[in-house]
């Protein structure tokens, strides 16, 4: 597989970092290319004790955002998938305009015209109309909308679990298996369909339509 990972300017840089770093660590067969953001690097510093430098050793090649020539930015380069996390809502909507003046728009235009895998883990709240609509739109048009929103059904312990859930829900949209938390397995344990009894009120097999 070979995909294209994008870092935006939105609040949830360690988002990005985990998900390369585990990428990194558990996928030798993928093949990644970076592209952060101007407001990516910035909040990544911001939020994290990571730099752009840190992010490059767990990727394949690194791109800058400027450089609308590089491979990413053709359909006939073959990128399998791309995945923007985190993602802003300026991001968000400069994908749903078909506004490519930089490496991340154009290269998310690219795969939306090829019919490859997009998806954008977006980070914001509250979310106005306009993002909304927007979600819509490239819903719609098969991209996957993955918000930055762990669950807590796995009993998460500390914040790296949370940030774990997301990453490996981001990894399971791109069809790619992960151990970082454990599956839903139901609230009990799986019973012969024998052993269950109607509820009451339900009356016995001759009221089973």
């Amino acid at each position: 597989m070979k995909i294209i990972v994008g870092v935006t300017g939105a609040s949830g840089s360690i988002y990005g970092a985990r998900f390369l770093e585990v990428l990194h660590e558990a996928y030798p067969e993928v093949e990644s290319h970076l592209v952060v953001s101007r407001a990516g690097r910035r909040v990544l510093l911001h939020e994290t004790d990571y730099d752009v430098r840190d992010l490059a050793r767990w990727a394949g090649a690194v791109h800058s955002e400027t450089d609308i020539g590089a491979e990413p930015a053709s359909g006939s380069a073959g990128f399998d998938a791309m995945v923007i996390v985190p993602c802003s809502v300026k991001t968000l909507g400069l994908i749903a305009s078909g506004t490519g003046d930089t490496l991340v728009g154009r290269a998310a235009d690219v795969i939306l015209k090829e019919g490859r895998r997009l998806v954008l883990v977006v980070r914001e709240m509250p979310l106005s109309a306009i993002h909304l609509e927007n979600m819509l739109k490239l819903s719609r048009l098969g991209v996957m909308i993955l918000p930055a929103s762990p669950g807590f059904y796995f009993y998460p312990k500390t914040m790296a679990d949370l940030v774990d859930h997301v990453v490996g829900k981001t990894l399971n949209a791109l069809g790619l298996e992960q151990n970082l938390f454990e599956k839903w397995r139901g609230q009990a344990p799986a019973r012969p369909a024998s052993s269950v009894l109607p509820e009451e009120g339900e009356g016995g097999a001759e009221s089973v339509n």
